[in-house]
Order: C-alpha cells, then structure tokens, then sequence
C-alpha cells in the first residue's frame, strides 16, 4: 500500500477523492459495457443510425474510465477495473432490456444516462471541497454525458417536448412505455 498522495492533499483527502473516483469508474466500465449491449441487441427502424450512434458513446466512456483510473493511480490508491469491482460498487441494478427496438433501448438508457449523471454531479459537488483537479475532470466528463444524453433524448421526445418514457422509474418500464407510444404513432 502506498504512503502518497498527489502534493497538497493529506492521506486523508487523498484517499477520500480516490474513493469517489473509484465509484466513477465502476460507473463507467458499465456504462461503456451496456452501451455496447445496446449497439448489439437494437432492432427495428432506424436501427443502423443508432447502432453507429452507440459507438462514439463507447469509446468515450472507455476513455473516462481510463482517466479516472489514472487519475486514481495518481492519488497513491490502486484503480479496480474488474467485474467484483463494478458489482461492489453497484447502485444500480443491472441493464436490463434484451434484444428490443430502438425506442426500447433509448428510452432505457435515457434513465441509465439519468443515473451516471445525477451520482457524477454529486462527486461534482463533494468534489468541490477536496480536490478540483478531479472536480474538473469530472464537470467535463458531465457535459459530454450530458449532450450523449440529449441525443437518446431527440429520439424520444415529441414536438411537444415530451419524453415517450416519462415518469417510468425502471428501464423496463420505460422501454415499455416507449415501445407503446411508437405503436400508437
């Protein structure tokens, strides 16, 4: 175990950071893998449009998760980026749409997006206080999961402004519910 810190934090602090950094590459690493879920288990009209959207949100993410690694090494601490590690750190459950239709999938992982953006802005938040160097790369990270989001987000909404997946608290719920509305149309 090592007895360093990046200059200017205490052990303490150090550690602290570390841990929230930790919870964000747990975050990532499964993000990144049910993104590539999504690319391979989507069906249905506009299919390829978002199968060829999916991957650019990959690779991003895989990056994420490599900077936060890093920055976590940086600290002093040891980076996990296993299975045992993702499902330790698990708030969540675990994604849980099969092969569907493209509005099933989006509207799913528009509440996937939700989550890893609302834990991020906490870490946002605390970070405020501990460390800002893992403050920033967090609020960049944020705005590009943001924009991510906004684009599953166009496929969903109506001219009303209106998500086909509002108010549904499960990603089957709201896969449901979008799949429903797309029928209606």
């Amino acid at each position: 175990m090592t007895t360093f810190t990046i200059p200017g934090l205490s052990e303490k602090q150090g550690a602290e950071v570390a841990e929230i950094l930790q919870k964000a590459l747990s975050a990532y690493n499964d993000l990144h893998l049910t993104l590539k879920h999504i690319h391979w288990n989507v069906v249905g009209p506009n299919f390829i449009g978002v199968h060829e959207m999916i991957d650019p949100q990959v690779e991003l993410v895989r990056g994420y998760a490599d900077d936060v690694a890093e920055r976590i090494a940086a600290l002093g601490k040891s980076p996990q980026g296993t299975p045992g590690a993702i499902i330790k750190d698990r708030t969540w459950d675990d994604y849980s749409v099969g092969r569907d239709t493209v509005q099933a999938h989006l509207a799913a992982l528009d509440l996937v997006y939700t989550g890893v953006i609302e834990d991020l802005r906490k870490g946002i938040d605390r970070l405020d206080d501990l460390d800002l160097v893992s403050q920033d790369l967090f609020i960049s990270q944020a705005g590009e999961l943001e924009k991510f989001q906004w684009f599953v987000r166009a496929h969903l909404e109506n001219s009303g402004g209106q998500l086909s997946n509002a108010g549904a608290k499960t990603e089957k719920a709201a896969a449901s519910r979008a799949k429903k509305k797309a029928a209606a149309k």
